[in-house]
């Protein structure tokens, strides 16, 4: 059950294009959320693979997601608002996912930060009860760097193993270069990689090109949110990540996509 749901997110070339959309369950309306259905009408079109969001979008507008496959944000529990932080709770159950109907899970795996103990045992709850129900269960892994303001592929890989050592069926993770240092990291990992977009970046070629050297490197595709609801040309900038993902593979035709 778990690999026909996964393949309800991945093309048949086995890699995916995901917009994550969940960020108003901790941000509010963020600036490019502010009307979700507008969004979701423009992915659609612009024929990406899956979109990652919350329960609240799902349940008012999943009647416009058309053949994009659907995971769903299972941790949370507090707001960019909140005077505390160090803990991410469950904020449902796998069978509730089911009823809902997405084709996967997502949950956090906090390496290195407060929140590290709370996230890696709800991961490990979430897998162990995604057996039951056959649905597959993504580890967004962050690590916190030791030593400068960005994760090295060493630390990266690291994370990534704790998440599929704890049950993840994909993982979601920075790209940390050189390209053969992440493909050393990735070979860490035996399970799929996709490629978070992190911080809204102002330079549609470096982003671009990020993604692409994550593909050659093996990733399995991508999984970005605000630099591409937060751009002035959303759907553009779909389109080249569709053409970059499952086209050609250059940056040079995947920014003619965004004009």
């Amino acid at each position: 059950m778990k690999k026909i749901r996964l393949n309800h997110l991945m093309a048949s070339d086995g890699k995916t294009v995901i917009i994550a959309c969940d960020h108003a369950g901790f941000m509010g309306p963020a600036k490019g959320l502010e009307d979700p259905g507008i969004l979701i009408n423009v992915l659609v079109e612009s024929g990406v693979d899956a979109i990652l969001t919350t329960r609240g979008i799902v349940q008012r507008f999943g009647d416009r997601f058309g053949k994009m496959g659907v995971i769903l944000r299972a941790d949370g529990g507090s707001t960019i608002a909140s005077p505390v932080n160090g803990t991410i709770n469950p904020l449902l159950s796998i069978e509730n996912a089911c009823q809902i109907g997405v084709d996967a899970i997502i949950c956090m795996g906090m390496i290195g930060f407060p929140e590290e103990p709370s996230s890696l045992q709800n991961l490990s709850a979430f897998a162990a009860e995604s057996e039951h129900w056959g649905l597959p269960v993504i580890a967004e892994m962050l690590v916190k760097p030791r030593e400068s303001n960005r994760a090295t592929s060493e630390e990266i890989a690291f994370a990534m193993r704790i998440g599929v050592e704890l049950g993840a069926d994909l993982i979601k993770a920075s790209y940390a270069g050189p390209i053969e240092n992440y493909k050393m990291a990735l070979r860490s990992c035996y399970r799929p990689v996709v490629v978070l977009g992190g911080e809204k970046v102002n330079n549609d070629q470096e982003m671009l090109q990020n993604v692409a050297d994550a593909l050659e490197a093996g990733a399995s595709g991508v999984a970005i949110g605000r630099n591409v609801w937060q751009h002035t040309n959303p759907g553009g900038v779909s389109r080249a990540l569709v053409e970059l993902v499952h086209g050609s593979g250059s940056v040079e035709k995947a920014l003619k996509e965004i004009g």
